[in-house]
């Protein structure tokens, strides 16, 4: 009989879940070439990207547990690496894993505590000396050392979520935290470089490249792959990799749910692939969804319920961010993402490394990236998060309230649409001390993001030859394109001749749809619609 192999969800531990026959996407010839590589290698990727399971897979290789390989690619290439450097195959090294992923880093002593009880376990398992009395950098140091002299063999390190600690103090808006935390890191990390005699390899892994270049600095001989194309698919299901490993899953869903074999692989691309981290082209699906795709046979957005991005959300409110560019081609220097910022200033970057965007494609001639949402689950989740931050707290526009706008929409009644609009901005709270333009901001925002999420076909600031609409909304059946004049700067009739004359309604003369034109003001003194008029074009 033969034996069921299962889904593992959560596990990162390589022997576990080889030993428990769960399914295993193979990625073992990336050791190959990480060996072939160099000896200090760092990789940034989301989380829940499989980067600790990939830790875990290089810990199992460099202890020689040759069993737990039997049928992958490593299996073979390690007989054929090791004759080639006239060595035995499955050398045993002391492995030094360094794990920073516990999720509240709230002050300096939690951080030193976390490093010295890794190190406290590291001594205990290779017994060699308790040196807890001295700082986590020198026991550190002492630690490969002591290691080293004992096993006779060079160690290899490996760091889990080296950007833990700085994560936490940046979200929570603590720069003298994240300074004390960025100094300790940089003295623990620098030693791998001073003793570069005593390691046989050294590989590093965060979500976030923000801090690498002042948390490594003294570390300048360590290779980053996190763009390089020949790693794209490190981290993450190829749609080859989703088709070899889990077809029969697949088949079981779509029998399930009641789809097409074709239809389920579709809707799976569309939600959970998209996901790219190099400049060719390779495309990867989040492993957590998959996963729990098939475990649970529901399609949810399991990945972007798993962590909420609250800092960035309030980021990109306070900056008075334009959320309509989020859905479109944001454009990025190449050497942005090389070398980011070390403080969080830009959203656009902090939105990438998080992986709520991702490169969409490269222009090698301008050397700059174009990036832009990944899926549709991280589009309407994360859209959804914006406008549920820029409503108060009494304001809970449900799904059946949502589905009342489309509703209107749908029955091209834009009074009832806009009656409902009204009752919506009455709701929010009167912004005595703010001023004109982010009131505007916050309504043109609303706006976009609650059409967005009724399912529409949104399109903001369209062009046109002599210049662009506010707003294009496009549903199956018409067009209606917004103008709006803010605060006393013109009438409904105004914003609608400015429509005609400026040729917004043109692209759609011929899609064969009828084309609303609207006119909207805004009531200076109620800070609400005031008056609006429509027009058939």
């Amino acid at each position: 009989m033969e034996e069921i192999q299962g889904l593992p969800i959560g596990t990162q531990s390589f022997e576990a879940l080889r030993d428990y026959r769960n399914f295993y996407v193979d990625k073992t010839h990336y050791i190959e070439r990480l060996l072939q590589l160099g000896r200090f290698i760092f990789l940034s990727r989301p989380r829940r990207f499989g980067k600790s399971l990939f830790l875990s897979t290089l810990a199992s290789y460099f202890r020689g547990e040759k069993e737990l390989f039997k049928g992958l690619y490593i299996e073979e290439a390690e007989e054929r690496m090791a004759l080639a450097d006239g060595r035995e195959p499955w050398l045993e090294h002391a492995v030094l894993y360094i794990d920073l992923n516990i999720s509240n880093y709230n002050a300096v002593e939690v951080l030193n505590v976390r490093l010295s009880n890794n190190l406290a376990n590291l001594e205990e398992e290779y017994g060699v000396p308790v040196l807890s009395d001295l700082l986590p950098s020198e026991r550190f140091a002492q630690l490969i050392k002591n290691v080293y002299q004992k096993t006779g063999r060079k160690v290899v390190v490996l760091v889990d979520e080296y950007d833990k600690p700085l994560l936490h103090s940046l979200s929570e808006g603590d720069r003298e935290l994240h300074e004390q935390y960025r100094k300790i890191l940089a003295g623990f990390y620098v030693v791998l470089k001073s003793l570069d005699e005593y390691i046989r390899f050294a590989f590093l892994t965060g979500v976030t490249k923000f801090s690498k270049l002042s948390v490594f600095s003294g570390l300048n001989n360590l290779n980053d792959i996190s763009l390089a194309p020949a790693y794209a698919g490190l981290c993450g299901i190829t749609e080859a990799e989703l088709l070899a490993t889990f077809s029969e899953d697949v088949d079981i869903l779509a029998q399930q749910l009641g789809y097409t074999r074709d239809y389920l692989l579709a809707f799976l691309k569309s939600e959970y692939d998209g996901y790219c981290f190099s400049t060719n082209n390779v495309h990867v699906y989040n492993p957590f969804n998959v996963l729990n795709v098939f475990d649970k046979g529901i399609l949810g957005s399991y990945w972007f319920a798993t962590g909420t991005p609250t800092f960035l959300v309030e980021m990109l409110r306070d900056r008075q961010y334009d959320y309509p560019s989020l859905d479109k081609d944001v454009m990025v220097p190449l050497v942005d993402l090389e070398n980011p910022h070390e403080l969080i200033d830009d959203p656009i970057q902090v939105l990438y490394q998080a992986g709520y965007l991702t490169i969409k494609r490269f222009d090698p001639s301008r050397r700059r990236f174009a990036l832009g949402f990944p899926n549709n689950e991280v589009r309407y989740c994360f859209l959804n998060l914006l406008l549920r931050a820029l409503l108060p707290t009494k304001v809970n526009l449900t799904v059946k309230e949502t589905d009342l706008f489309l509703d209107e929409i749908e029955k091209e009644n834009v009074k009832g649409f806009m009656t409902r609009v009204h009752a919506l901005l009455a709701a929010l709270p009167y912004p005595t001390n703010v001023s004109v333009e982010t009131v505007e901001w916050t309504y043109q925002s609303l706006f976009y993001l609650l059409f967005h999420l009724m399912g529409q076909h949104v399109r903001t600031e369209e062009h046109s030859i002599l210049g662009r609409a506010d707003f294009v909304l496009e549903t199956a059946t018409t067009v209606y394109i917004f103008e709006f004049k803010l605060w006393s700067a013109g009438t409904p009739e105004e914003a609608i001749e400015q429509i005609r004359k400026q040729g917004y309604a043109e692209p759609y003369r011929s899609c064969g749809k009828p084309v609303r034109l609207i006119g909207v003001s805004f009531d200076t003194e109620k800070r609400n619609i005031g008056e609006w008029k429509e027009e058939a074009l």
